[in-house]
C-alpha cells in the first residue's frame, strides 16, 4: 500500500511539474507580445516594471510611467482576485488542488477578454486600448502566480530565484528533485517568448491562440490527471 501511495505521488508530482513548464509558455507569450506591442512594459516581470517606473521618472516619460504603473497595478489586483480563490482548499496535502485549477480558470476568462480586445483592435491598439490590454494581461499574469503559489516554492512568472537556484545547483553538483522542472520553465519562457514575439509580429491575429492554449491545456490536464486518484 506504501510503496503504491509513493508511486502515486512521484506520477502525480511529474504531471505536475509537467503542467508548470506548460503554463510558463504562456507567460513567455504574454510577456513578449506585451513588451512589443503594449508600451515596451512586462505585464509579469514586476521587478522591471519597478525599474521602468523610475526610468520614467528620471526621463519625465508621461506615456512610460502610465504604462508600467497599469502594469504594476493590474499585477496586483490579479493577485488580489487570485489569491483568495487558490487558497480555499477542501482537502490537505494534494498535489495540485482543484482550487489552483479554478483559479486557473479565472486566468483563462481574463485572457479571453485581452483576446476579444486584441482582435478588435486588429492587432495594432491604439494608446487608450494598450492600457486596457496591459492592464488585462497583467491581471492574468498576477492571478497565474496566486495559483501556482500554492503549489509550494514554484513559479511560472518571476524566474530570477529558479535561475539562482538552477545555477546554484549546477555549481555545487546538488541537485534538488526541482531542478528538472526549473530547467524546464526557463527553457519554456523562452520558447513561449520567441512563439509570441513571431505570431505577433507575423499572424497577430493568431497570438490570442498562442497565448491561451497552453493554459486551457494545463486546466483541463489539472482536473483529469489529478482528480481520478487523489
Amino acid at each position: 500500500m506504501r510503496a503504491r501511495a509513493a508511486m502515486t505521488r512521484s506520477r502525480h508530482g511529474a504531471v505536475r511539474d509537467g503542467l508548470l513548464v506548460l503554463l510558463t509558455l504562456t507567460t513567455g507569450a504574454v510577456d513578449a507580445s506585451c513588451f512589443l506591442h503594449l508600451g515596451n512594459v512586462f505585464s509579469s516581470v514586476i521587478t522591471g516594471n519597478l525599474v521602468l517606473l523610475g526610468v520614467a521618472a528620471a526621463t519625465q516619460s508621461a506615456s512610460l510611467a502610465i504604462h508600467s504603473g497599469v502594469a504594476l497595478a493590474g499585477y496586483s489586483a490579479g493577485v488580489l482576485i487570485g489569491a483568495p480563490i487558490a487558497t480555499r482548499r477542501a482537502r490537505g496535502g494534494e498535489t495540485w488542488p482543484l482550487s489552483v485549477s479554478v483559479t486557473l480558470v479565472a486566468e483563462f476568462c481574463v485572457l479571453a477578454a485581452f483576446s476579444v480586445g486584441w482582435e478588435l483592435t486588429g492587432g495594432r491598439p491604439g494608446s487608450t486600448a494598450q492600457v486596457l490590454l496591459i492592464a488585462a494581461l497583467a491581471g492574468a499574469m498576477g492571478i497565474q502566480s496566486a495559483a501556482v503559489r500554492q503549489l509550494g516554492g514554484m513559479s511560472t512568472t518571476y524566474l530570477t530565484g529558479t535561475l539562482t537556484a538552477v545555477v546554484t545547483e549546477l555549481v555545487t553538483r546538488d541537485r534538488g528533485p526541482g531542478f528538472a522542472r526549473s530547467v524546464g520553465v526557463l527553457a519554456a519562457i523562452v520558447s513561449g517568448a520567441v512563439v509570441g514575439g513571431l505570431v505577433a509580429e507575423h499572424a497577430p491575429a493568431w497570438l490570442p491562440a498562442a497565448i491561451v492554449t497552453p493554459l486551457a491545456v494545463v486546466v483541463i490536464a489539472s482536473i483529469t490527471g489529478f482528480d481520478a486518484d487523489e
